[in-house]
């Protein structure tokens, strides 16, 4: 969207950049911006970083795999995240994303939460397993007190996944994963905020009618 809402800033006065600058807001991707909003999204909050108690016995008896880890994987480990389409605020409760993409191949499946709790993940890695054409053997984390917690891991172990976890603030060791939020999801959705069951219900059938494009023949690009 970059590309076409900076010429439009100009053109209307409401932005004025060098030519440096420019080139660099052309060329930041999703995930940058993610990262730098972090400081806006704790100040919409009142500035309380949402944390779980890090060392947590969960995350601790979790092993930790970095995106050099994988040495050619077989189909079915994937990397899983989440975004939030909260906006600029993580005030009350808004629709995340779960995202889990395949190291092995890149295939890529998406599906709406209506929020951050540890059932809702259960239900939509279930749900994932019977989109994705051959069993899932692992699932790769990030810290998210939503994944770390003594529903998912316990579940996922009973399912026979192998659960890793990334380093705690690397964003790098889940760039597989990373990469499609901005690709896919932040394409197909942006970054507005959107909350509620029908809405949810609506993002799930936008997802159901991409996946298809989005494996066969995008999976490449971007």
């Amino acid at each position: 969207m970059i590309p076409t809402l900076l010429p439009a800033l100009e053109q209307h006065g409401r932005l004025q950049l060098g030519q440096s600058d420019r080139d660099r807001v052309l060329a930041i991707s999703a995930a940058t911006i993610d990262r730098l909003r972090v400081d806006v999204k704790i100040a919409a909050s009142g500035c309380r970083r949402r944390r779980a108690v890090f060392y947590s016995a969960i995350r601790r008896e979790v092993p930790i795999r970095t995106f050099n880890d994988w040495n050619s994987p077989v189909p079915g480990s994937c990397e899983v995240d989440m975004v939030a389409h909260g906006s600029t605020s993580v005030a009350g409760s808004f629709i995340q994303t779960l995202t889990m993409l395949d190291v092995a191949n890149g295939w890529t499946e998406c599906l709406p939460l209506l929020t951050r709790e540890g059932s809702l993940v259960v239900e939509a890695i279930n749900r994932a397993q019977s989109l994705f054409p051959w069993l899932l053997r692992g699932v790769d984390f990030d810290n998210d007190s939503a994944f770390m917690n003594d529903v998912v891991v316990p579940w996922c172990r009973e399912q026979k996944l192998e659960v890793t976890r990334s380093r705690a603030y690397k964003k790098n060791d889940q760039a597989f994963v990373e990469q499609k939020n901005g690709a896919v999801v932040r394409r197909l959705m942006g970054y507005a905020r959107f909350d509620g069951v029908e809405t949810a219900r609506m993002m799930g059938r936008l997802y159901a009618a991409a996946r298809l494009y989005i494996n066969f023949f995008s999976r490449h690009s971007s």
